[in-house]
């Protein structure tokens, strides 16, 4: 995976500019989304590097499916990872892009994994907490893993903070094995 994230790295680097300049963010997120979400369809994956398929026959397939939401800057970025056999790329592509433009906009993603539901006061309280500790706006996310057996997990970019009563237990495990 990191490797993917490295060769994504300057194709995300170069749309952020790209977009930045033109003051295009939220619309590059857009397309970023919608083609990352077509190239990791099952039935596109098994075209992407395909041999049998001609580049150009692919290209405009790929074009086709994602029909008039992409612009023309768009559509010749995807030309370009096609070239470049890329396109394989194209979800590490739109994360790292998500999070340079959360970068400039000030903002950080941030999720919250629970063993049961949080409440929205609860997740309010979270979201004021974090930008209060991170100086940021939050945009917060949840989801929710049984296994943590109580408590929560707060991922915010490297921050990691871990409540969890499996985290809890993980610890002490470790401190027990270290003291034999």
């Amino acid at each position: 995976m990191t490797e993917r994230t490295t060769l994504a790295r300057p194709y995300a680097e170069a749309v952020f500019r790209l977009a930045h300049e033109r003051k295009t963010l939220k619309a590059w997120s857009e397309m970023l989304q919608l083609a990352a979400a077509v190239a990791a369809d099952p039935q596109v994956a098994v075209l992407i590097d395909n041999p049998r398929v001609p580049r150009e026959r692919f290209v405009a397939f790929f074009l086709d499916v994602c029909g008039k939401k992409l612009d023309q800057d768009a559509a010749n970025f995807i030309r370009l990872l096609s070239d470049n056999h890329r396109l394989v790329l194209l979800p590490e592509i739109a994360a790292l892009y998500e999070a340079a433009r959360a970068q400039a906009e000030g903002r950080v993603e941030a999720e919250v994994v629970s063993a049961s539901a949080v409440s929205a006061a609860q997740l309010k309280d979270i979201a004021a907490a974090l930008k209060k500790r991170l100086g940021r706006d939050i945009d917060l996310s949840t989801r929710i893993d049984p296994a943590l057996i109580g408590g929560i997990v707060i991922r915010a970019g490297d921050l990691v903070i871990d409540g969890s009563v499996q985290g809890k237990l993980r610890a002490l495990a470790t401190h027990l094995n270290s003291n034999i």
